[in-house]
């Protein structure tokens, strides 16, 4: 059973209620994240999470962690491009110690300067860490290519000098802003009792004032055309391809579900079975949607030696070409909805996975979509719906892409690749 309430103060609370399980997941979730910084204060979203577990008025930063983990709970957080959620997890004998700890953290977190000094050095090894990771820097420098100057190509770490200028004014003036009623989702699932629940979430999360009345609308972001290229002293080159998405919450974003199943989503998958099982060139290949609100992309990534890279990039050229006038028989459209119906089913078997759902899809749309209801959306893919996101998600083909590996001659590169493999001639990758 769904339930979607607003408390006085503008908080939306969205719940379900499962009767046959002991457990219940509780998510504050905040439209809050890289996109809502602005450079010099690049990363500071993600420093917040950080600092919100490091004491309150009322718990030490162990106690925090402890009275969770004492009743054999889980108590996590995490920061993306669009939002921030702080979550626990724990036998649903405990729900309101759950949501005393989380309206602690919010609401009451102490933001002192001498635990932000020790925190700048945590945050900067976990930086040193991701550049130590070619993915996750070849995921930073895809958002520029992809997006320029916009604060979706923001990275959401931030950069040692960011991070090294964050004190508690910058920290509690963002919150100030950023951290508002209107602004924020809790989300439970699990067994409660519905009248026991609203007493407790009023009680904890009602005092919360409105602080801004600041806008949260995104600004309308356009892919950009760009090509950029990181030097690492790694064995592979690791490359990520950019073609037109759709955005969250778009209706065609089901069709290209499907299509990125076929495309290059499994080990069946045409890329899958074309680069790596036929030809042998790499050991890792698949495409996947990047969603975000008002623009997407979809991508194509791919990790494999230098020496290979201009054939793989011919070939995966190639096969999208082909892929964007390909007829797909009723057959193949079946399988692959009960693929991804399977998928989406077997992903919500834990209360969790259903708590981030609900709670993502009411921050972000403002209504529940039930597994019901992306059933129906699912069913609904035919020849007609697929044919219009092939037309605008494939036909320009590749728009931009990313680069991260040993230093590599980018003509050499380009000779190595059929003419026209990009929406330019060549490459055109620019070092950073």
């Amino acid at each position: 059973m769904y339930n979607l309430y607003t408390l006085k103060n503008g908080l939306r609370i969205v719940t379900e209620k499962i009767d046959y399980i002991n457990s219940i997941s509780i998510g504050v979730l905040v439209n809050n994240g890289s996109r809502n910084e602005n450079p010099s204060i690049n990363g500071i979203s993600h420093f917040i999470e950080h600092m919100l577990f490091k004491g309150t008025n009322k718990r030490t930063a162990k106690e925090i962690v402890e009275e969770i983990e004492n009743v054999g709970g889980q108590i996590n957080a995490y920061t993306s491009k669009e939002s921030t959620c702080y979550y626990i997890k724990a036998l649903n004998t405990h729900l309101e110690l759950s949501i005393d700890i989380l309206a602690d953290m919010i609401l009451n977190s102490k933001l002192d300067d001498e635990e932000i000094s020790k925190e700048q050095g945590v945050v900067i090894e976990e930086i040193n860490m991701n550049e130590d990771t070619p993915e996750e820097v070849l995921g930073d420098v895809y958002a520029k290519a992809a997006f320029g100057d916009d604060s979706l190509s923001y990275a959401i770490l931030g950069t040692p000098k960011t991070v090294s200028s964050f004190n508690s004014k910058k920290l509690k003036d963002f919150i100030n802003d950023n951290y508002t009623t209107k602004n924020t989702v809790i989300s439970i699932c699990g067994n409660f009792d519905e009248s026991e629940l609203k007493t407790l979430i009023e009680n904890y999360f009602g005092v919360w004032e409105e602080t801004s009345n600041r806008s949260f609308e995104y600004s309308k972001s356009k892919l950009e055309e760009n090509f950029l290229y990181t030097e690492k002293n790694i064995e592979q080159l690791h490359i990520n391809f950019g073609l037109k998405g759709v955005p969250n919450g778009d209706e065609r974003g089901y069709s290209l579900v499907l299509l990125n199943n076929i495309l290059g989503g499994g080990a069946s998958s045409i890329l899958f079975q074309k680069v790596r099982e036929e030809l042998g060139l790499c050991y890792s290949i698949y495409s996947y949607l990047l969603p975000f609100q008002n623009v997407g992309a979809f991508n194509v990534y791919t990790g494999l030696s230098p020496t290979y890279a201009g054939k793989a990039i011919s070939v995966i050229k190639e096969e999208l070409n082909k892929f964007k006038t390909r007829e797909f028989t009723q057959e193949e459209i079946n399988i692959n909805k009960e693929k991804i119906k399977a998928h989406y089913i077997l992903g919500l078997e834990s209360t969790s996975a259903r708590m981030f759902n609900n709670g993502k899809s009411v921050l972000f749309q403002n209504k529940i979509n039930t597994p019901e209801d992306i059933i129906k959306k699912i069913d609904r893919i035919n020849k007609d719906t697929i044919k219009e996101v092939q037309s605008v998600c494939f036909n320009d083909g590749i728009v931009n892409g990313a680069f991260v590996g040993k230093s590599i001659s980018l003509d050499e590169l380009s000779a190595q690749c059929e003419k026209d493999v990009f929406a330019y001639n060549s490459i055109n990758a620019t070092l950073v």
